[in-house]
């Protein structure tokens, strides 16, 4: 049955998808393509959280939080972005979605419950799925380059940003939440971008539309939407599902941006997939083998 909810995340999963294909048009640079989506985001939410008075300032515990994750956020986007103009969108897709793998490594060191067995055994199959991905060359020779490299860090910045906001969001609305966190990752971004000499203006017509789309599609309808599904649904269902977005991306990447394919790639995108999916499956994956086996219980 399609549900609300259910229908908002698949409008917010389609919104992100497009993001890789945009940014690797190459219309404006990876860092202040990053700055214009937050910043056009802002420009539309701030007026509404104003007008409504849903812009409020809470403890301020809360508030810094919330601002430090605009900062991760938007330091997730510009990388992600450089990532996907140094490689393609179809590795930057696949590589920034290990994000599942990095929350449950920072849930095992600093947060409660503790990570299943399961996690584990999806993580290492993750990693394999990765390293295949890529070519085992680039691991015997350690010859990661900035693509592989960012698109990693992408993945690790926004595992930051999941398990910083799940407390800062149990304490405000998504609304407030949303408009604190662009207002700093706005000008965490813009000071960034000056102080690098990244072009402000100068883009061709087409260029500020991609921006338009990616601050208003990209940014602003697809975390509303997810936002909305997440208050409805179970967090673990949002978030595998949010998994298809990598496979989405590489199908337009391939229709409108004649990316390469490779059965290798194939392969390590599948297997990386299925490790993330098993760090979402409930029942245990040892217990079964070990009855199946008749061995004693540890």
């Amino acid at each position: 049955m399609m549900t609300k909810p259910r229908i908002a995340l698949i409008i917010g999963i389609i919104c992100i998808s497009i993001f890789p294909i945009l940014v690797k048009l190459n219309y404006t640079p990876g860092l202040i393509s990053a700055f214009y989506r937050m910043a056009i985001a802002l420009a539309f939410i701030l007026p509404y959280a104003l007008l409504t008075q849903q812009l409020k300032i809470p403890e301020r515990r809360t508030f810094l939080l919330a601002l430090f994750c605009g900062i991760c956020f938007g330091s997730d986007v510009a990388v992600w972005n450089i990532a996907i103009q140094e490689s393609t969108a179809t590795q930057a897709s696949l590589l920034t979605n290990l994000s599942p793998v990095w929350v449950g490594i920072g849930t095992f060191f600093f947060l409660k419950p503790k990570p299943s067995v399961n996690f584990w055994i999806g993580t290492v199959v993750a990693l394999l799925g990765m390293i295949t991905l890529v070519g085992f060359k680039f691991f015997a020779q350690l010859s990661f380059d900035i693509g592989f490299s960012f698109g990693l860090l992408s993945g690790v910045f926004y595992a930051i940003y999941i398990l910083i906001s799940k407390e800062v969001l149990a304490k405000i609305s998504i609304i407030n939440f949303m408009t604190l966190s662009l207002i700093s990752s706005s000008l965490f971004l813009g000071i960034l971008s000056f102080a690098l000499g990244e072009p402000f203006n100068g883009f061709s017509n087409i260029g500020w539309f991609v921006l338009l789309i990616q601050g208003l599609v990209c940014q602003l309808l697809a975390w509303l939407s997810i936002s909305y599904s997440t208050q409805h649904m179970r967090a673990t269902r949002v978030s595998l599902s949010l998994l298809a977005q990598a496979i989405l991306a590489a199908i337009l990447a391939w229709i409108f941006l004649n990316e390469v394919i490779t059965p290798q790639m194939i392969l390590g995108g599948i297997i990386l997939l299925l490790g993330i999916r098993l760090t979402f499956y409930d029942r245990p994956l040892v217990i079964p083998l070990r009855k199946k086996l008749k061995l004693p219980p540890v």
